[in-house]
């Protein structure tokens, strides 16, 4: 193993290779940051660029888009609250509150540390125990897939603000948004309207790009008109190693968190993300900072998000399975080039395989040469006026939304969405949970009657198999806690003034 990790750093530390690797870290740090094209757009763009190069190269050139992606939406979630991609819905809160404290630099530097941090993680992970890795995610079934998603719908107490009762209802919207389209089981249309548009269901893009980027435009636009006297002092704030370091624990975990949803097949960055969120705000010791500019929340955030990238290639590469819609495409991509995934993949071609593996680390310390170079321009974006900011950005959401599926449908169910968010807040009711309702219901829904069906109807099937049992228990604990907190809280101050 230790020749094959040799022979394959050698072969990946090439000019030419090295070359793609700038390239698809900058080009996916440019799709990552613009609202709505996201990575899994800018890797299916590149990937006829990879016709006729060796598969090492073709694959350096797609990883470097795919880390850069997913590293770039956390840009525009700090600068503008406006999340580049699904995975930095949970950064923008924290990272917009510190961009508006003058403070955007430090954010962006911690999102980028973080990032790098979980993306050597995951690729170490990838390296050294992908087989093992890949052999425990096979066993999630539908019973596991269905506790996963409970666990995380079960975030919603801790996302919900001041209310869980409102926290609760928007994400029951969000769950019953959905369900429109075609039953995946029956495939009868609900709540379609016989409207073909709707047949396919509620595209994620849009619904997202109308929660935070149009919501905030709209907010924004009634003071476009005032006349600036003083504008916040956003400066290029530093964050010092050893302050970046001093998050080494929060970081750790969430790398933890989105390498292990990584290596689950059709979970995702924007899980991993939410999750590794609400559980660096569990046991955060000031928890009432998350939401006002914690930086322990955007390492959670962006380290559980990034961790997803090595990890995704683990079952792609052993077992021949996409993690998610990315690697799907490098699936094609690596068969384009004769190569199939699998077992015999390592036999076969080893030093390809280990090559890739390999170069997945360099990408990441690319991704983070980049992102601190570039960090100097970035913070730039907030010193734009507002009335020339505003129009930018509406024009490049109508442009995200409009690439997904090249209709002006889900430009319009945009527009929808932005007004919900718009609205939604003044009245106390927050966002976020709707988000995950949206990302978690189809999760939920299909895996529960999969399961469900598989059990004759027997609802014990979720608690007599053990990660399934083992998930719900703390997704129950998880939810329970807000509300338990403040009682066992009140009372231990009774017993001690007693």
């Amino acid at each position: 193993m230790v020749d094959n990790i040799i022979t394959g750093l050698i072969n990946a530390l090439t000019i030419q290779n090295i070359m793609f690797m700038f390239l698809g870290v900058a080009a996916g740090i440019v799709f990552g940051s613009l609202p709505g094209l996201t990575a899994t757009m800018g890797v299916a763009l590149m990937l006829p660029l990879t016709f006729g190069m060796m598969p090492e190269t073709g694959m350096f050139l797609l990883l470097g888009v795919y880390c850069g992606g997913t590293y770039g939406g956390s840009i525009t979630a700090i600068l503008i609250k406006t999340p580049g991609t699904p995975a930095s819905a949970a950064t923008a809160e924290d990272g917009y509150a510190l961009a508006r404290q003058g403070r955007a630099g430090e954010a962006l530097r911690m999102a980028t540390f973080a990032s790098t941090v979980a993306g050597l993680f995951s690729a170490l992970i990838l390296l050294f125990v992908a087989p093992q890795l890949a052999q425990f995610a096979l066993k999630f079934g539908p019973t596991e897939f269905f506790a996963l998603a409970v666990f995380g719908l079960a975030m919603i107490s801790s996302v919900s603000g001041k209310s869980l009762v409102k926290g609760m209802i928007m994400g029951a919207l969000g769950m019953l948004v959905s369900t429109i389209g075609l039953d995946p089981i029956g495939a009868v249309p609900r709540l379609s309207f016989d409207n073909e548009n709707l047949m396919g269901g509620i595209a994620l893009i849009p619904a997202l790009i109308g929660l935070f980027a149009i919501s905030e435009i709209l907010t924004r636009s009634q003071a476009a008109h005032e006349v600036v006297k003083e504008r916040n002092a956003y400066v290029d704030t530093k964050l010092p190693f050893r302050k970046a370091i001093s998050y080494w624990k929060t970081i750790l975990k969430s790398s933890s968190i989105g390498t292990f949803i990584g290596a689950i097949p059709g979970t995702g960055a924007a899980i991993a993300s939410f999750l590794s969120y609400n559980e660096a705000r569990r046991v955060a010791k000031d928890k009432d900072q998350y939401g006002k500019g914690s930086l322990d929340g955007i390492a959670a955030s962006e380290a559980g998000n990034n961790g997803v990238t090595g990890s995704t290639l683990i079952p792609l590469l052993t077992l021949g399975i996409p993690g998610d819609t990315v690697t799907a495409i490098m699936l094609g991509a690596l068969m384009m080039q004769g190569l199939t995934p699998g077992p015999q993949l390592f036999v076969n071609y080893a030093g390809i395989v280990y090559t890739i593996m390999v170069g997945l680390l360099i990408v990441n310390l690319i991704m983070y040469i980049q992102g601190s170079l570039a960090t100097r321009l970035f913070v730039h974006i907030t010193r734009i006026p507002v009335n020339v900011l505003l129009p930018i950005l509406l024009t490049l959401c109508f442009v995200g939304a409009y690439a997904v599926n090249n209709t002006l449908f889900d430009a319009k169910l945009m527009m929808i969405f932005g007004l919900i968010g718009f609205i939604m807040p003044k009245f106390g009711y927050p966002v976020t949970p709707m988000l995950l309702g949206i990302i978690l219901g189809p999760i939920a829904e299909n895996s529960l009657r999969q399961a469900l069906i598989l059990s004759d109807g027997s609802w014990l099937v979720f608690f007599t198999k053990p990660i399934s049992a083992i998930f719900i228990f703390l997704a129950i604990a998880s939810f329970l806690a807000p509300v338990v907190t403040p009682y066992l809280t009140r009372a231990f101050r009774r017993k001690e003034n007693a």
